[in-house]
């Protein structure tokens, strides 16, 4: 098994990429501490994994407040003994247009949209790294996979969400220069689109425009990014650090 009797922490547990990467870990050997707000969906993802034969421990809380994450890591330290992987899976969406004119009237985004979305998904991200960091720098090992997207290159809509895709490929790559002293693998992956409740939310007529633009004309399953999470943890990735993995489908390839 690819992570056998490895511990690993995964944020945004409770649904989508999160539970599938869960499943995924849990089938090839790992104990997991899962967090999310959504504490049904928390409960029903730690239920499957145990159902399966796998350990999974459960941390209702946010990863924008620095004593929640606390708890997570020491959740999974005093659980399971250490902390071997982070995967930085939890991120929201808050789309809207940054200037549009309607009824004659200059319309901007919401700033409160912007801290949304800028607090979970790149503060977030920062924050789980920084605390779990403490006991992999103290074992001299750890694996940190954070969530970008294709949206880091540009996303009519999404300036809020871009940008802190954007923030998160820097921030993957400061992480791995930093922490490669300590054996700390810090790398990324950046989902097009997949089959999930954010996606499911989109528009019919929007979404077969997007599935045109995808060379392999589908959405990812959340099992294809659960499987390259797991790649990027095992011992086959050793020598990978501050790398960026698109998972589009060929999305971006131009």
């Amino acid at each position: 098994m690819l992570l056998e009797n490895k511990i690993a922490l995964i944020t945004g547990g409770a649904n989508g990429i999160g539970r599938a990467t869960a499943k995924y870990f849990a089938r090839e050997g790992a104990k997991v501490v899962l967090s999310d707000l959504d504490a049904e969906g928390l409960e029903k993802t730690c239920q499957e994994v145990v159902a399966a034969g796998g350990q999974a421990t459960p941390v209702v809380g946010s990863v924008t407040r620095r004593e929640d994450v606390q708890k997570m890591v020491d959740t999974a330290v005093e659980t399971y003994g250490r902390l071997d992987i982070l995967i930085n899976n939890a991120g929201i969406t808050r789309d809207a247009l940054t200037t549009r004119i309607k009824n004659g009237e200059l319309k901007m985004m919401p700033e409160e949209k912007w801290d949304q979305v800028i607090d979970v998904n790149l503060k977030g991200t920062w924050l789980c790294s920084q605390i779990a960091a403490v006991p992999m720098i103290e074992q001299k090992y750890g694996r940190i996979v954070n969530t970008s997207s294709v949206a880091a290159l540009g996303n009519i809509g999404q300036a809020n969400y871009s940008a802190s895709k954007a923030g998160v490929i820097g921030l993957t790559r400061t992480l791995a220069l930093e922490w490669a002293r300590y054996g700390i693998a810090v790398n990324c992956v950046a989902p097009g689109g997949v089959k999930t409740r954010m996606t499911a939310a989109i528009p019919e007529k929007i979404m077969a425009h997007l599935l045109e633009q995808i060379p392999y004309r589908r959405l990812a399953e959340p099992e294809e990014i659960a499987a390259v999470h797991a790649f990027l943890v095992s011992d086959m990735a050793s020598y990978i650090t501050g790398q960026v993995i698109f998972v589009d489908g060929g999305l971006k390839v131009g």
